[in-house]
């Protein structure tokens, strides 16, 4: 919910100052300008993107604002779930491996980890990568670049809507100009009716190019670098289960794979080694 502080700083601080300076907010609201603006932006939206697009935007949008990227409880998670599972291959072998992997929605180990279990293209890379693993169609020493493969699409995928919502922004300031275009050309057509009508006619067009950058650089455009950071830690998590997998696959120890994967990660989500060790030997144990 921090977006939600920083949109109210945003606007506290505008009108804020503009109050600070004499004005008054109410003659900010023109409802013309509103409808102009902000219909246009929706017109280049529906314009710019196919439906798929538009509703993985609007999810993306709702994850933004009510969402949080993932932090270093859960990539703690996701290392023990990889670290048990691995533990399962060495111990039995890789086809005790396939009762989990064919069918995760029955495994016990599976349901032990929500962070994976709970997010369909997680789980699906996770079980993508270790397919191959259990049936050896392919060799160890390209489950690595299969992987890679999947996690750049996927990553592709998730940065068209950030695109979409830069789309908007960067044509933001240049709507607002049409929208104060529109609104000289009303005042031109009014100056008949006195300096009164005419300055309230002026001031409703600046409303007009303020709106359209305000809404572009407050709003928009920083939603759009939220969206990016989150797709991100999508990214940084899908990369630490395909460097764990790959690591599995070419003979690492489940521990060895599991601290390759942890290594990858950024300082601001990375787990101690040495904490992260007593927790798997604790997990290793049954404590």
């Amino acid at each position: 919910m921090l977006i939600l502080v920083g949109a109210f700083i945003v606007i506290a601080a505008a009108l804020g100052g503009f109050m600070l300076a004499g004005g008054n907010p109410l003659v900010l609201l023109h409802v013309s300008e509103f409808v102009v603006i902000l219909g246009i932006a929706g017109g280049v939206l529906v314009i710019a993107s196919p439906a798929h697009t538009m509703i993985d935007l609007i999810h993306k949008i709702k994850l933004a604002i009510t969402g949080k990227p993932a932090g270093k409880s859960d990539y703690v998670e996701i290392l023990k779930f990889l670290y048990e599972i691995f533990m399962v291959g060495r111990r039995n072998g890789l086809i005790a491996l396939e009762e989990h992997v064919m069918n995760p929605d029955k495994s016990a180990i599976f349901a032990k980890y929500p962070v994976l279990s709970a997010h369909p293209d997680r789980l699906k890379f996770l079980l993508n990568g270790m397919k191959p693993v259990i049936e050896g169609k392919i060799k160890p020493d390209q489950i690595e670049m299969l992987m890679t493969a999947e996690m750049n699409s996927k990553a592709e995928e998730s940065s068209h809507p950030v695109h979409l919502m830069q789309m908007v922004g960067d044509s933001l300031p240049a709507i607002g100009i049409v929208a104060a275009v529109l609104g000289i050309i009303n005042t031109m057509s009014a100056i008949s009716e006195g300096p009164a009508a005419v300055g309230e006619k002026v001031a409703a067009a600046l409303t007009g190019t303020l709106l359209g950058i305000f809404v572009a650089y407050g709003f928009v455009n920083p939603i759009a670098y939220r969206i990016n950071t989150l797709n991100l830690g999508d990214t940084q998590i899908l990369r630490c289960i395909m460097i764990a997998v790959s690591g599995f696959a070419k003979g690492h120890s489940p521990l060895i794979a599991v601290e390759i994967a942890r290594r990858t990660l950024e300082s601001t989500v990375q787990p101690d080694g040495d904490e992260l060790e007593n927790i798997l030997k604790t997990l290793q144990s049954g404590k």
